[in-house]
C-alpha cells in the first residue's frame, strides 16, 4: 500500500482522519448463533488477535463484556434485548434509521480518555446477501472491521479478504497495516494524516 491509500483507509467521508485501535484486552461475546457458527467466531477473533499482538480476556473489569456482535433476522429484534438501550445511547432511533436504510450490518464503537477503542457492538442482519456468505468469511471480514477504527467508507468497494487454495484470508497487505497498527511504538489514536506515514513505515520496517 502507498502512504495515500493507508490515510484513505482512516479517512471519513468529511475528509477528517481518525484512527483507533484497542487499548485493552478483548473479551467478545456473541448472540444469535448456533455452537458450529460461534466457534467459527472464536476462531476468527484469536487468529486476528494473534495476527495483530493482541490480547483476549475472559472479562473486562469494566464493561464485563467489551465485543458484542448481535446476529438477528430483523432490526426490530435488538429492542427487545435486555439492557441494549444503556448500552447503545438512542436505541430506538438507531433502529429505525437501519431499518429504513435496509442497512444489513452496523458497528457502534465507544472510545476511552485516551482516544482508544473501549468497546465495539457488532450488529448484523441475516438477509440473503450475509446469509450466502460462508461463515468463515462473515466472521473474518466483521473482526477485522472492529479491530481498527477505519473510514466509514473503507472496504465499501474492496474486500479485506481473500481466497487461497480455498481458505478465506487477510490479503496481506490489510495484514500488514494490522500488524503497524498494532505495533507497541505506535498511538492508540490519532487525528492527524501524518500518522499514515507511521503506519506505512512501518508496514515496509516489517517486510
Amino acid at each position: 500500500m502507498t502512504p495515500q491509500e493507508i490515510e484513505a483507509l482512516f479517512t471519513r467521508s468529511d475528509d477528517s482522519y481518525a484512527f483507533s485501535r484497542w487499548g485493552r484486552p478483548l473479551a467478545p461475546v456473541v448472540f444469535g448463533v448456533d455452537d458450529a457458527t460461534l466457534t467459527v467466531v472464536k476462531s476468527a477473533i484469536e487468529a486476528v488477535c494473534q495476527l495483530a499482538g493482541h490480547s483476549m480476556s475472559e472479562t473486562d473489569p469494566e464493561l464485563g463484556s467489551n465485543l458484542m456482535m448481535f446476529f438477528f433476522k430483523d432490526w426490530a429484534e435488538l429492542l427487545e434485548v435486555p439492557d441494549l438501550d444503556r448500552l447503545v445511547p438512542d436505541l430506538a432511533p438507531l433502529v429505525e434509521k437501519l431499518d429504513a436504510a435496509g442497512a444489513n450490518q452496523y458497528r457502534l464503537f465507544r472510545f476511552d480518555e485516551t482516544g482508544a477503542i473501549k468497546a465495539c457492538f457488532v450488529f448484523l442482519r441475516m438477509d440473503e446477501q450475509l446469509s450466502a456468505m460462508p461463515a468463515q468469511a462473515l466472521a473474518l471480514g466483521q473482526i477485522v472491521q472492529s479491530f481498527l477504527l477505519w473510514s466509514d467508507t473503507a472496504f465499501r468497494e474492496v474486500s479485506p479478504l481473500a481466497l487461497h487454495e480455498g481458505a478465506t484470508i487477510l490479503k496481506p497487505e490489510v495484514a500488514a497495516l494490522l500488524r503497524a497498527a498494532y505495533d507497541p511504538v505506535m498511538p492508540v489514536a490519532a487525528q492527524d494524516p501524518s500518522h499514515a506515514l507511521r503506519l506505512f513505515a512501518r508496514v515496509g520496517a516489517a517486510q
